[in-house]
This record gives C-alpha cells, sequence and structure tokens, in this order.
C-alpha cells in the first residue's frame, strides 16, 4: 500500500438518496407562494468549482480576511494545546485554509490526527491525499457525511490515547448559512461530541455597511449570480423541469430587521416552469422570487451571548486588521 493511503481512513456514512431530498426540497419550497430552496443544493460538482471561484473575487472578503487571521493566529492557538491534538474540521471541503492550522500544530507537537467532515467523499479524498502528500506526519480519518451524522461518528469513535484533546473547526462563516436559533442548536449538539479540554474554533461575519455586505453576495462579474442560477440548472438536469436561467434575475438585498444577507432568484415576467419528474406546473409573477439563502452577520456582543447560551464560554476572538470577520475560540462549560 502506498505509505501517503496508509496513513487515510476514510469512512462513508449512508446519506440517503440526494436526488429524493433535493425532490422534497423542490415540491415542499416551490409548491406555495413563498417560494424558497435550501441552499445546501448549492453544492453540486459545478455549484462547488464556482463557489471556489466566489473566494477570490475581490469583493467576497470572508475567505480573504479569514484566511489571513488564521495565518497571523494560528501559531497562538496551536500553543493552547500542550498536548498532540485531534483536529476535527466539519465542512472541510478542499482545506485550503485548514492548512495554515495543521502547519501550526505539526510546528507545535510534530504530529496530528485530522478528521475532516464533508458530504462529497471525492473532494475528502482528494484533499486528504494531497494533505498527506505534503506533511508526512499527518494522520486522516476522513468521515464522508453530513454535519449530525458526521458528529455522531464523532461521539462514537475511539482514537489513540496520545490524542487525548479535540479542536472542532467550522470555518468560512458557515454558521451564517443557520438561522440564529438554529446555529444555536446546532451549537449544542456539537457541544455532545466535546469533552471539559476539547475546543470549538468558528470563524462567523460580523455586522458592516449594507453596501459592503451586498456587493460581497452579488459581484461585479456576475459569478455569484451564476452560482445562485446553478441551483435551478441542477433542477433541470436531476427532475426534468424546464426552467430558463435568462428568465430569472439574481438578488442580494440587506435584512437588517434580521440582520442578514438574502439571495433571491427574481422572475423577470409571468412564466410557468414544469418539473416533470414531480408532475408540477409552477407559477410565477412577475417579480416573484425564489428565497435561496440567508447569510446572518453578527456583532461582537451577539457572538459572545450565542456561545453562552449554547453553553460555551468564548475563551478567544481574533479579528482581521478592518475588523470586517472574527474567529471565535470557545470552550465548553460543562462537558457532556
Amino acid at each position: 500500500m502506498d505509505t501517503n493511503e496508509s496513513r487515510l481512513e476514510l469512512i462513508e456514512i449512508e446519506t440517503g438518496a440526494a436526488t429524493e431530498d433535493l425532490a422534497d426540497a423542490v415540491r415542499s419550497g416551490l409548491g406555495h407562494d413563498n417560494k424558497t430552496l435550501p441552499c445546501r443544493f448549492f453544492y453540486d460538482e459545478e455549484g462547488s468549482r464556482i463557489f471556489e471561484q466566489i473566494c477570490d473575487l475581490p469583493e467576497y472578503y470572508p475567505t480573504r480576511t479569514e484566511r489571513q487571521i488564521l495565518a497571523d493566529n494560528a501559531d497562538e492557538l496551536a500553543a493552547l494545546f500542550e498536548d498532540p491534538t485531534v483536529l476535527v474540521e466539519l465542512g472541510s471541503g478542499s482545506a485550503t485554509k485548514t492548512r495554515l492550522v495543521i502547519e501550526a500544530f505539526l510546528r507545535r507537537h510534530g504530529e496530528l490526527r485530522y478528521v475532516p467532515v464533508d458530504i462529497s467523499r471525492s473532494i475528502l479524498e482528494e484533499s486528504a491525499l494531497e494533505l498527506l502528500a505534503r506533511y508526512p506526519a499527518l494522520e486522516v480519518t476522513a468521515i464522508a457525511a453530513e454535519y449530525h451524522q458526521g458528529l455522531r461518528k464523532l461521539r462514537a469513535s475511539n482514537f489513540k490515547h496520545k490524542f487525548e484533546r479535540k479542536l472542532i473547526l467550522w470555518l468560512g462563516s458557515s454558521i451564517g448559512n443557520f438561522s440564529p436559533d438554529a446555529a444555536e442548536s446546532f451549537l449544542r449538539r456539537v457541544h455532545q461530541s466535546m469533552a471539559a479540554g476539547d475546543r470549538l474554533l468558528i470563524g462567523m461575519d460580523l455586522r458592516k455597511e449594507p453596501h459592503v455586505l451586498e456587493r460581497a453576495y452579488d459581484d461585479s462579474d456576475g459569478v455569484t449570480a451564476k452560482f445562485n442560477k446553478n441551483l435551478l440548472r441542477r433542477i433541470n438536469r436531476e427532475l426534468g423541469a424546464d426552467f430558463d436561467l435568462e428568465s430569472f434575475d439574481h438578488r442580494s438585498v440587506w435584512n437588517d430587521d434580521d440582520g442578514r444577507v438574502e439571495m433571491h432568484l427574481q422572475s423577470k415576467d409571468e412564466q410557468v416552469v414544469a418539473i416533470e419528474d414531480l408532475d408540477m406546473q409552477i407559477r410565477f409573477d412577475k417579480g416573484e422570487t425564489i428565497h435561496t439563502e440567508c447569510s446572518y452577520k453578527y456583532s461582537l456582543e451577539q457572538i459572545e451571548e450565542m456561545g453562552a447560551r449554547s453553553g460555551y464560554r468564548l475563551e478567544r476572538q481574533w479579528l482581521d486588521t478592518g475588523e470586517r470577520f472574527s474567529v471565535n475560540l470557545f470552550a465548553p462549560i460543562c462537558s457532556s
């Protein structure tokens, strides 16, 4: 066996048929007046590729600022862990930013077990083998699963005795796609997989001027619009729909009352869309929208309060120089 592959354990947890999940979401989300689609369906192969492009856009600051925070503070983070540590990442993707943390822990301890959790087996395997080739002292246990299934697996897993603590990473401001209530509920679930010495590191976007937020989700090159419309293309391909992508506009708006950026697909005219596999006819009025994503933004006070309500103490908080983004280290108040 290849020496890199010998340091890789890949666990795949059955998640059910993605097409059936999409069909259920389309049937329930487009079958009423206030039309919605869950943002998790953005990330098919093409959607994931487009999102990588979004992360490099000048208007899309979150990736750039979070990466800088990690580059500046990863060694300080690693120094908080005296012994070799299990590094768990929820929604790891290509793990590009995570390498900054991996390198800091390897410098500190000389060894590391990395446990990425992601829905895509192919992305997990590709990124894991790349990391193993780069870092000879790294071991990888990759879990192909949704968040909740991955967390259940973490609670059931027995790691080597030398890796006694866990640092769970949740980067990319992914928490912003959850409503505040849902985010707190999820944080409490994460808490159940943690012991007293474990820590949770979360990237969270901060409130700022509306025009900055709206431009981050509606760039001048139209890449985010392409990303949003790819959701319709996926429904056409997987469910036999006949959405005309040119009949919809991408819209990004700041909702100050709820503290979130909203993404919508707005119908340019009255139209009817057929979805053959669901035997549905969807009627759109001119100007009617499909709400496809929310991205919640938080103040520093809200971040600390959310952590406390979910059973955590805010132990460290790092910001970029422009105070646009935060990386937050939480300690569980009570161990499970």
